[in-house]
């Protein structure tokens, strides 16, 4: 499925490859803040010395500028990226129907060939922009940050090491729960553009029957069907947010009981413990840590939704004309 799909990447490889590159330094750029920060605590303001101060925050000025810079490239060419993989999709699916005898065209119907063309490819669209974006910088900046924090102190860190294994497995289990519904929900949206061309191509018998509101029944229970099965799989997906409140929060608990017992017992010297700009330092790379599995958990939930659209599409481009 992904090399049927990747050959429509075509004219924008390069953009696609910019776009991770991209995203691989912004996360760079990100790590390094937290460390510049720490610096200017301990050095600057907690040793009362204005030069480090402005030294440091120049450095602070510097690594932000680069990092909003690389963040609104990979942005901008991202999307490029994304949008010309649908364009593709579209012309090349468009390609192929136009190739296919009638007892194809039958076999998959009308009404989902145009789901095809258009939902299916626009989720293709949203999940590729996420891959090139979120995919890339959410793997990365987890592995830096919990470098950095390991680099700062071992013990305080093993609170990630604990807490990332329970959150990836409540995280699988709503993935696991998720996917059929969605598969379903698509599969109502062919029928439901069936009632609508019935209907259209239909409507002076329709209407020398007096069927309107017959036709309108059947389309308002092909909508809420899609209602129910979309609502069911946002519900389990909603889950995750307040899944990830709970360990980040937990974690930042933990961090700071026990980052100020190793303040207090070290007196705010690095060489015997922890200091305020380590802890602070700590801080961050938890919420990066634990966020960069919530980008995760974004790209897996907008995966299953685009997983059986991608599919679908990769139906019409193997079939072979009758």
């Amino acid at each position: 499925m992904i090399k049927t799909l990747s050959r429509s990447v075509r004219q924008f490889k390069a953009s696609s490859v910019a776009t991770a590159s991209l995203s691989v330094l912004e996360v760079v750029f990100e790590i390094v803040v937290p460390l510049a920060m720490s610096r200017l605590i301990d050095y600057g303001v907690y040793a009362g010395s204005m030069g480090q101060v402005w030294k440091y925050g120049l450095l602070l000025l510097l690594l932000a500028s680069m990092q909003l810079t690389t963040g609104v490239l990979a942005a901008k060419l991202g999307a490029k990226a994304s949008v010309g993989l649908a364009a593709n999709l579209r012309q090349d699916m468009y390609d192929q129907v136009q190739s296919f005898a009638f007892s194809n065209i039958d076999k998959f119907s009308t009404a989902s060939l145009v789901t095809r063309l258009t939902t299916d490819v626009s989720n293709v669209q949203n999940a590729y922009q996420m891959l090139l974006r979120m995919a890339v910088r959410a793997p990365f900046m987890m592995v830096f940050a919990m470098i950095a924090s390991f680099s700062i102190n071992r013990q305080i860190s093993l609170i990630f090491v604990v807490a990332i294994p329970f959150l990836a497995l409540g995280l699988g289990l709503i993935i696991r729960s998720v996917m059929p519904v969605f598969k379903q929900v698509f599969a109502d949206y062919d029928g439901l553009n069936k009632v609508v061309q019935e209907n259209v191509r239909g409507i002076r018998v329709v209407k020398s029957f007096n069927q309107e509101s017959f036709e309108i029944k059947k389309f308002e229970n092909m909508s809420a069907k899609i209602f129910q099965g979309f609502a069911k799989g946002e519900r389990l997906i909603a889950l995750n947010m307040p899944m990830m409140q709970f360990f980040m929060y937990s974690c930042m608990l933990l961090v700071s009981w026990l980052g100020a017992r190793a303040i207090i017992a070290s007196g705010n010297n690095e060489a015997l413990g922890l200091t305020t700009g380590q802890l602070t330092a700590l801080f961050s790379y938890s919420m990066q840590i634990l966020i960069s599995l919530m980008m995760l958990s974004m790209v897996f939930a907008m995966i299953m939704i685009a997983s059986s659209s991608a599919e679908r599409i990769v139906e019409i481009l193997n079939e072979k004309s009758d």
